[in-house]
């Protein structure tokens, strides 16, 4: 099967703009692979003058927002270096068992991968802690309006490239499967594990998937450890 791959521009940001910023990249996404009918909602940003849409489903937000204080917490482990969150769609397979699998098989046609660059802003000294509501100077307030209208400019550049490859891309995408209440296509949720000494190989472990390949090793080089901490999988 052909996997498309989407590489999405690489966005520079700070720890406390992590959550929005995903949450629009990965709903959007989700939103333009979704399955039969869904309840569009339109969100606003609370830190840029930009709105995106969700499905308008609970759990499919639950989870996402599961999955990115998982990655948030990766983040203040590893401050100041540049990550990927890699979101896969995939079909499932019968496959005849083996003493090294199970016989569901996942074979994953579309994987968008979000980079991000995370730095580590230096606050003066506050009694609040929050970077919105700290006063560092007349010169560094600029830079940091400065900054932030870039990244909603690059985050816009995101989602415009986003709707380029959805609207491109459609010879890949398979037959709607037929999943009872399903939202969206089966999908899942890597983050990376930084290896030290690690040989500029991508190693991809899906870690607890009943339906995946057990010991299944992708290598694609980015100098990561990728584990699966998302999953829709309706066959799991």
């Amino acid at each position: 099967m052909n996997c498309e791959v989407c590489q999405l521009k690489e966005l520079e940001l700070e720890h406390f703009e992590i959550r929005e910023v995903l949450r629009c990249i990965l709903h959007t996404i989700v939103f333009h692979r979704a399955l039969g009918l869904v309840r569009p909602k339109d969100v606003d940003l609370e830190l840029f003058d930009v709105t995106y849409v969700q499905c308008g489903e609970a759990e499919l937000e639950k989870k996402i927002d599961e999955k990115i204080e998982q990655f948030v917490c990766w983040v203040e482990k590893h401050p100041n270096k540049k990550s990927q969150i890699c979101l896969s769609f995939y079909e499932v397979k019968n496959k005849q068992a083996s003493w090294f699998s199970n016989k569901i098989e996942r074979l994953y046609w579309e994987q968008w991968y979000i980079n991000l660059n995370v730095a580590q802003h230096k606050v003066h000294s506050s009694k609040y802690h929050h970077p919105k509501v700290v006063d560092p100077g007349e010169g560094a307030l600029e830079d940091r309006n400065a900054r932030s209208a870039a990244l909603e400019a690059s985050l816009r550049e995101v989602l415009f490239q986003i709707i380029k490859f959805v609207n491109e891309k459609k010879d890949h995408v398979p037959p709607i499967p037929n999943l009872e209440g399903a939202v969206s296509f089966p999908y899942e949720i890597t983050i990376p594990r930084i290896r030290k000494g690690c040989d500029n190989a991508q190693v991809v472990v899906y870690i607890g998937q009943s339906s995946a390949k057990k010991g299944a090793v992708h290598r694609e080089g980015r100098g990561f450890d990728w584990t699966t901490v998302a999953s829709n999988d309706p066959y799991s």
